[in-house]
């Protein structure tokens, strides 16, 4: 038998990013690939954006599939919303159905968890110290998030906010997004004002730079001059933490072990389906409540009628930048039974940034 044929084809390990139409986002990307790279040499690592940057999610994947016996794919991504849970697992089954021959694998995200915990811990510690009256008791704690309209996406970043706030000494720690949802970071600054916080640390829950870190900083720098009597301390994206190589390199492991995971997104998922039926693709991130039973028996428990919200994931498409008090509650249902319970008035500022 051809000795070539016996000896088995090199994985390949494709990272997926999100992708910024701010380059420098991407670039960090890239370097980060390039240092997961020389850790592992003896890897085949490849990198491809879901969008705003080359090389392209479908392109790259198919192009693995055709060269490797099998397919690493690991999202270089926090949170699982609509990119995760829709578009990652549709480029699979188009490679799958283009190369049958090939394995191709997902890992999850990197979702909540001890290592991200222990990025924001160290980030807020490095800003403590730098405070004039580095006093827990009087410095509120802002986790601020992107936001989606995926409340599983929302509900890990407020289980980070709640791990830090029971493993750390201050008593005030809050959730805030730039957009989508709700509340923003200057209702949230407002209300710690009002409980006499003197001193207020914002923590950017973001991998890598972009528009959205950009607008972060101008935020905080507004608030300094909307709150003179507030001392603001604004730590970086977590970029290039070793705990984001283990986070990795563990993924890598997991798929390479066979080793189930309740995290993984829906890859053959039939509520995807659905969604395209009824018309909702590319940027809908709808709210799966998933129950994975990830022997692959898929045991969905969907906590929903097929009612995917319409908060779109694209903020240049749909996304409306609030800077007020309103107060809401959106429930716009696919079987448009639409229950609009707006008690709000408010001006709407098309927001054209994207997200690392």
């Amino acid at each position: 038998m051809n000795q070539a044929i016996m000896m088995p084809a090199k994985d390949t390990i494709l990272i997926v990013g999100h992708g910024s139409r701010e380059d420098s986002g991407n670039q960090e990307i890239r370097e980060f690939t390039a240092q997961w790279r020389a850790r592992h040499p003896e890897w085949r690592i490849e990198l491809c954006f879901i969008e705003f940057a080359p090389p392209e999610l479908n392109a790259s994947l198919l192009s693995a599939a055709r060269t490797s016996r099998r397919v690493l794919v690991v999202p270089l991504i926090l949170n699982a919303a609509g990119h995760v849970k829709m578009e990652i697992p549709e480029a699979i089954e188009q490679a799958r159905a283009a190369c049958p021959q090939t394995e191709i694998l997902l890992a999850p995200h990197l979702t909540a968890c001890d290592p991200i915990l222990a990025i924001l811990k160290r980030r807020l510690r490095k800003a403590m110290g730098a405070l004039d009256m580095p006093d827990p008791t009087t410095t509120g704690v802002v986790v601020l998030g992107r936001g989606s309209s995926d409340r599983g996406a929302n509900g890990e970043m407020a289980k980070m906010a709640r791990w830090l706030l029971e493993e750390g000494d201050h008593e005030l720690v809050d959730l805030a997004f730039t957009g989508i949802t709700w509340p923003r970071l200057e209702k949230v600054v407002q209300r710690h004002v009002l409980l006499g916080m003197r001193q207020i640390v914002v923590l950017p829950y973001y991998l890598y730079t972009g528009t959205l870190m950009q607008r972060i900083h101008r935020q905080v720098e507004h608030l300094r001059g909307q709150y003179p009597q507030i001392r603001f301390t604004c730590s970086e994206h977590f970029g290039f933490e070793p705990e984001i190589f283990a986070l990795m390199d563990q993924r890598v492991e997991d798929l390479r072990a066979g080793v189930p995971d309740s995290r993984l997104p829906c890859d053959g998922c039939s509520y995807r389906e659905i969604a395209h039926d009824l018309g909702h693709g590319h940027s809908h991130a709808h709210t799966h409540d998933h129950a994975h039973d990830h022997a692959h028996g898929h045991e969905h428990e969907h906590g929903h009628d097929h009612a995917h919200e319409h908060a779109h994931e694209h903020e240049h498409e749909h996304g409306h930048h609030h800077d007020h008090d309103h107060s809401h509650a959106h429930a716009h249902h696919d079987d448009h039974d639409h229950a609009h319970l707006h008690d709000h008035s408010h001006t709407h500022a098309k927001a054209e940034d994207q997200p690392a």
